[in-house]
């Protein structure tokens, strides 16, 4: 380390450990959990008053997302209140929306990490506002284990395409998502 001129604080050092925790997540030797303290932040958030508040909490859910199906499709509701000029009324569909995402988060799948010598497979999918994906990869058991999900919603555009290039852009979205994983 002295070679590069790279220097270690043995206080913050971990040897031997099981997993690690790391910026919301927890690294083990071949999955990846999302750190239940960020978890029971999400769970236990109130409902939003107004729009700050909202966009606070679907900040912090955001970055969980990848533990989620279908995520930006739960979400859409709740996006929908943080558009420009859309006046603040939370609805019945708003706190099934928000009730939802959080139970999908508590539900959180523990994520594979990805093994470069066995094969990936992708799965995805487009309804009429948002396309998801999940990257999956056979463990030495044969399960197929889920590496990550995403999700997005269409541009106003998009909305408009055919089902079947809806099918191919999802495609698209899920090999350029997983590009760097692979």
């Amino acid at each position: 380390m002295h070679i590069s001129k790279l220097n270690g604080n043995l206080d913050k050092c971990v040897f031997g450990a099981e997993e690690i925790p790391f910026l919301g997540y927890f690294i083990g030797k071949r999955d990846l959990r999302a750190d239940p303290a960020t978890v029971k932040a999400i769970v236990e958030w109130p409902v939003p008053k107004n729009q700050k508040d909202l966009r606070k909490w679907l900040g912090l859910a955001n970055y969980l997302h990848k533990y989620s199906a279908n995520y930006t499709e739960m979400a859409r509701p709740l996006s929908n209140l943080l558009k420009k000029d859309t006046p603040w009324c939370w609805e019945a569909g708003h706190d099934e929306a928000f009730q939802d995402v959080k139970e999908s988060l508590l539900r959180a799948p523990i994520l594979a990490l990805p093994d470069p010598d066995r094969p990936f497979s992708v799965v995805c999918d487009a309804s009429d506002f948002a396309i998801g994906c999940a990257l999956l990869q056979a463990d030495a058991d044969g399960r197929e284990r889920v590496i990550a999900f995403e999700s997005r919603q269409f541009k106003a555009a998009e909305k408009n395409y055919p089902v079947h290039d809806k099918e191919q852009l999802a495609m698209k979205y899920a090999l350029v998502k997983s590009r760097y994983t692979c």
